[in-house]
């Protein structure tokens, strides 16, 4: 599955104390197109969605979409420490790897990305939730299962949540899927929301 994606303090004294308490729990998204309302309003999108289900929640928490069109895990873990530092986030998200795969990248460099994220999140005490990707058949069996490895191996070892594929349920359904067969149609968001949730949900507790 092709993976693209969107755009997504204060001073001194000021910042400290937010850091410290915090108005709301923050969950931070870091993905690509998938993640990011690609060809669709982005209040459309599964992260949108997901803010209006946390701002319900008592206490309150709410999504930061830091996803950007064509992320690589590279590119991820160079701009995480600084989104990190600037919404100290209850959870982040990591929806990461199709772009790679795309690239050719070899999968140890993607697990090395990877791991490097969870454990800059897992030092400042942010938990973390793996979202996986699978990419086109024509890649291959043995890349594709390897891929999948990778997000199982790392949500094991490293005790993360883990949704093992984002489109699960969705990607194989043409009515479900836009022209490119890559990105979503807005009307199954909700779904793909869905299928985030139920890993998603003990995390904030």
């Amino acid at each position: 599955m092709v993976c693209c994606g969107l755009l997504l303090g204060g001073i001194g004294g000021a910042v400290a104390q937010v850091a410290k308490t915090p108005a709301v729990r923050t969950v931070l998204v870091l993905g690509d197109s998938l993640s990011a309302a690609h060809n669709i309003p982005i209040e459309s999108g599964w992260v949108s969605l997901l803010d209006a289900r946390l701002s319900k929640m008592v206490p309150k928490a709410a999504a930061v979409n830091a996803s950007i069109s064509g992320e690589t895990s590279l590119s991820g873990r160079n701009r995480l420490p600084a989104l990190l530092h600037k919404y100290h986030p209850a959870v982040l998200v990591i929806e990461l790897g199709a772009n790679d795969g795309l690239q050719g990248l070899s999968l140890p460099a993607l697990k090395d990305n990877l791991a490097a994220m969870i454990d800059l999140a897992q030092k400042a005490k942010i938990r973390v939730l793996l979202l996986g990707i699978e990419l086109p058949v024509n890649y291959g069996p043995q890349y594709r299962d390897g891929l999948r490895a990778v997000y199982a191996d790392l949500a094991k070892a490293k005790h993360t949540g883990l949704v093992p594929f984002l489109l699960d349920g969705v990607a194989m359904d043409p009515a479900k899927m836009q022209e490119d067969g890559l990105h979503p149609v807005a009307s199954a968001e909700p779904q793909v929301l869905d299928t985030v949730w139920p890993q998603l949900a003990p995390l904030l507790r």
